[in-house]
Order: structure tokens, then C-alpha cells, then sequence
């Protein structure tokens, strides 16, 4: 279910759409309290810097199974032994959205990843029009997948101490570059409709109907792919898209390369969400502390400490 709220803005009025995204685990891989960690996480994420820019918001919560989930909210679901094809956002038999993650060393990011394009797209079915990047097409229209282009790990950042996905910003499809203007939000691209190395952008002509994509997988440069028209029944462009991705690069499933900085990264940010971090640790014994001091100040002894009614 979408809900709409207008906001005051400078004396304008902001148009704001809310979504409720859950996150749940089904692996001991992802523990609850690494649960909460990552979607407390993603809520500063999507509040802080994706909504102003999409006008688009959501609520962030950690359930502890997916019974307890309400028919309300877009389920995350984090799991392990994914096949190759199967990671990413699909539709249930109610057309409502849902993210399946593998418990890999890079969950947190792909858990960010799925979050921001299933709240910028649910359906997988948004297309943007603009100028193709293989000049020769002209107009083409767009799937509106805000991370796919940088994805990779080199250009994600951290909140609280989590690993997130970089997005671009509706700019992206301006029609011509401007260095005053940012077009993803860590500025890693750089100018509109770049795809950076790890990253992909998939589009369509309307001309052939043919599906194209521009990916940067292992090679000097990035290259052209044309995937002709979409084939099988049911499902979205994205899951059909996402599929011919999954196949072409097994690693966007399962995680850096061990040996590689990414790896190193991807593995602290990991292990930090797990136990969410020695700062919040040292933080809660403190407030326990703290607790503790104020229940021995205000309670004499031998008397509740919620005091009588007088």
C-alpha cells in the first residue's frame, strides 16, 4: 500500500510518497540484532538523502520472521544458497514487491541496493525517456534502476557504519552535462546516463523493441549488449534484465573477490553490522549504567520505584 503526504517546503508544498520496506533474515549468517543494525541504516539513508532528491520516503523496520510482516509493507528478505538468477526484486502472486538477498559478505549493500530501486520502482515496469548512450539510437526509454550504474563496491559509502549503495539523482537523464550539477549522490558519475566500472544501464529501443544494456564487466571499457525482446511469460522488464546480468556475472551475487580491497570492505562493514559496532556497544553499557544510577537516586529503599498515586 502507497502512502501520500505533502510536506511544507519554503512555503511550497512537497509532494512525498511513503512506502514500509521490512527486513527480515532466514540464515543465523544474518543475526536479528544485525537486522536492526542495517535497517536503522537504510532509514537515515533513504530519509536523509534519497527522499529529497525522488520525493519518495519509507519506513525502515527489522521483523523477526516474515510471518510477522504486515500485508503493508514490501518484505527484504535475507537468505542463503540463492541460484545465480534469483537474487534481486520480484513480484508475489498479489503483484506486491518483494527483495530476496544473499547472505554474502556483501548483504548490506545489496539490502541497500534493493531497497532504493524497489521504492524508486516497485514494479520494475518505470521507464525514463532520453537520449541512448549508443548514438546512433536516439531516444530510447530508460529502466529506472537508480543503482545499477554505480554499484559497484568502490563507490558505495557508509551510514552508521554500514555499507550502502551510491544512486543517481533524477539528473541522470538530463539531456546535456553541466559540472555544476550532481548526478549520483556520492558524485561518482559524473555526467548524465555514465555507467561506471562494476555497473551496468539497460534500455529500449522503441524502434526494434530490442533490449540493450551497457555494462562495464571486467573490460578496458564498457560494452554494448543487445538482448533482443524480452522472451517468457509474466514478470517485470528488471527480473528479466536482472537475470541476463546474474548469468553474465555470477559476482553480483555472491560478493567481492577474496584477496581484493572490496573484499576487505565489504567483510569489516559486515562484521561491524553484525555486532553494530564497539561505539554502540560502549554506548548501550553507559546507558545501562545511566539507567541504573537514576533507578538508585529516585527510589528510596523498600518503596516502588514508579512512586504512589496522591
Amino acid at each position: 500500500m502507497t502512502y501520500c503526504r505533502h510536506y511544507r517546503n519554503g512555503g511550497k508544498d512537497k509532494h512525498v510518497t511513503l512506502q514500509h520496506l521490512a527486513l527480515v533474515s532466514q540464515t543465523d549468517k544474518v543475526p536479528p540484532e544485525a537486522v536492526g543494525a542495517v535497517a536503522a541504516a537504510l532509514q537515515v539513508q533513504i530519509l536523509r538523502d534519497f527522499t529529497p532528491a525522488w520525493g519518495i520516503s519509507a519506513t525502515v523496520d527489522a521483523f523477526a520472521t516474515i510471518e510477522q510482516v504486515p500485508v503493508t509493507y514490501y518484505p527484504m528478505i535475507v537468505t542463503e544458497d540463492l541460484p545465480v538468477d534469483a537474487a534481486g526484486i520480484h513480484l508475489d502472486r498479489d503483484y506486491t514487491p518483494f527483495a530476496l538477498i544473499e547472505a554474502s559478505n556483501r548483504w548490506t549493500l545489496t539490502a541497500s541496493h534493493e531497497a532504493l530501486e524497489m521504492l524508486a520502482d516497485p514494479f520494475g515496469t518505470r521507464l525514463q525517456a532520453a537520449e541512448s548512450v549508443k548514438v546512433e539510437q536516439g531516444h530510447v526509454e530508460y529502466l529506472v534502476e537508480v543503482c545499477d550504474p554505480s554499484e559497484a563496491v568502490p563507490f558505495s559509502y557508509l551510514v552508521n557504519g554500514v555499507v550502502v549503495s551510491d544512486f543517481y539523482l533524477p539528473s541522470f537523464f538530463d539531456p546535456v552535462p553541466n559540472t555544476r550539477v550532481p548526478y549520483s549522490f556520492t558524485g561518482g558519475i559524473s555526467r548524465p546516463r555514465q555507467v561506471l566500472k562494476g555497473g551496468y544501464l539497460s534500455w529500449r529501443d522503441p524502434s526494434t523493441r530490442h533490449w540493450w544494456q551497457q555494462r562495464w564487466f571486467g573490460t578496458p571499457a564498457p560494452t554494448f549488449h543487445d538482448l533482443g525482446v524480452i522472451t517468457g511469460a509474466g514478470g517485470s522488464p528488471r527480473r528479466w534484465l536482472d537475470q541476463q546480468v546474474m548469468l553474465a556475472r555470477p559476482d553480483a551475487v555472491t560478493g567481492a573477490a577474496e584477496g581484493t580491497e572490496d573484499f576487505d570492505l565489504l567483510v569489516a562493514a559486515y562484521v561491524l553490522a553484525r555486532r553494530d559496532g564497539n561505539g554502540a556497544s560502549a554506548r548501550a553499557e553507559r546507558l545501562r549504567d545511566e539507567v541504573e544510577d537514576l533507578r538508585s537516586q529516585l527510589a528510596p529503599v523498600g518503596s516502588s520505584p514508579y512512586g504512589t498515586a496522591g
